[in-house]
């Protein structure tokens, strides 16, 4: 059994590594970008250099959210030691899913939104279709952690292991 965990944890860690990759890749085309935005050598018109930098930050919100998955796999599934069966383990792990997710669509409206206003306004309502998924996932995942509050109070001591897996990770 400890073999087929081992297995598992070296799968982990190459994604964790490739979301890693993907992270700096983004990360260097959003300095690129940003440098095609701000040149001041080039004859760029100051619209298309508005374009860079809104560009720019959707690509680092995409970054950020790769860090954010790999580093929620780490501590996730490779650092901590209890088995993901636990239904407080499923829920914190699908808490911490959804900010990702949730801030990064929102981010990514915006970013739509800013870009379509002024190049092309008949793509707004596919803009604004990723702001209102957004705005239901929020509300679903309110719901979610409405309807499992009563769940927690019933396992408290899984809640205690828990919080004591997190001191030990957060060392």
């Amino acid at each position: 059994m400890k073999f087929i965990n081992r297995i598992f944890a070296a799968g982990y860690i190459a994604i964790i590594v490739l979301f890693f990759c993907c992270a700096l890749a983004l990360i260097v085309f959003a300095i690129l970008e940003l440098w095609h935005g701000i040149g001041a050598g080039a004859d760029v018109p100051l619209r298309a250099r508005f374009n860079s930098v809104v560009e720019c930050v959707g690509l680092l919100t995409i970054a950020v959210a790769a860090l954010e998955l790999g580093q929620m796999i780490l501590e996730e599934e490779v650092l901590r030691t209890a088995q993901m069966s636990a239904p407080t383990r499923v829920r914190r792990f699908l808490s911490r899913f959804m900010v990702v997710i949730i801030v990064s669509l929102s981010i990514e409206c915006l970013v739509a939104v800013f870009q379509f206003i002024h190049d092309d306004p008949m793509h707004l309502p596919q803009a604004s279709s990723i702001g209102v998924a957004a705005a239901v996932l929020l509300a679903a995942w309110g719901v979610f952690v409405k309807l499992n509050k009563s769940v927690e109070e019933i396992e408290p001591e899984a809640m205690k292991e828990a919080k004591s897996e997190d001191k030990k990770v957060s060392t």
